[in-house]
């Protein structure tokens, strides 16, 4: 054990990390819940013909504005990740407050998630895009980089709709959360 004086908060333990206290402190930061989504992909006689991947994620980065790039994180042991190995294209959809079970639905493993949230449309490149979200971006993938368990996926956004202007849906200590909608005077 470590610890760190820090000026009046007193020392700090600062421990080992494991995969649990990793994952316990990564819930204290709030993130805007996004569900990415991809086309199926028609199979060669090199690789499987592969279903249209969703999956909600909180590892969204804006990376670069000239040019603009974009990143999300996958696991590669997701039943997304074959689908997303292989796209071209992808749709990164910032969610709205109220929109919970389209995250969840995209968040379970072993269902039909387009299937299950019939709110979704084609759009270019055959990409599913989701109704009512608070944005989309449409990207172009342009690197895969593996980091640990995890590939991350840069793209690079070709086009972008924004829904009506509301608020997101934040995720925070495992659950989702909802955001203050009007500053105090005070502030």
């Amino acid at each position: 054990m470590t610890t760190v004086d820090r000026p009046a908060t007193g020392p700090v333990e600062l421990r080992p990390v494991d995969v649990d206290s990793f994952r316990g402190l990564l819930r204290r930061q709030a993130s805007t819940v996004t569900v990415v989504t991809t086309p199926g992909l028609r199979g060669d006689r090199l690789r499987p013909t592969l279903p249209p991947a969703g999956f909600t994620a909180t590892s969204f980065t804006a990376v670069s504005l000239d040019p603009p790039l974009v990143s999300v994180c996958l696991g590669r042991a997701s039943s997304s990740w074959p689908t997303v190995a292989h796209a071209e294209h992808v749709a990164v959809h910032l969610l709205a407050s109220g929109q919970q079970e389209i995250a969840q639905i995209f968040a379970t493993s072993g269902v039909d998630r387009f299937t299950a949230h019939p709110g979704w449309t084609t759009g270019p490149f055959r990409v599913p895009l989701i109704g009512d979200a608070l944005a989309v971006l449409l990207c172009r993938v342009v690197r895969r980089i593996d980091a640990g368990d995890h590939t991350v996926v840069f793209g690079e956004p070709l086009a972008l709709g924004a829904g009506e202007d509301g608020d997101p849906l934040p995720h925070h200590r495992g659950r989702y959360a909802t955001t203050l909608e009007d500053w105090p005077e005070s502030w």
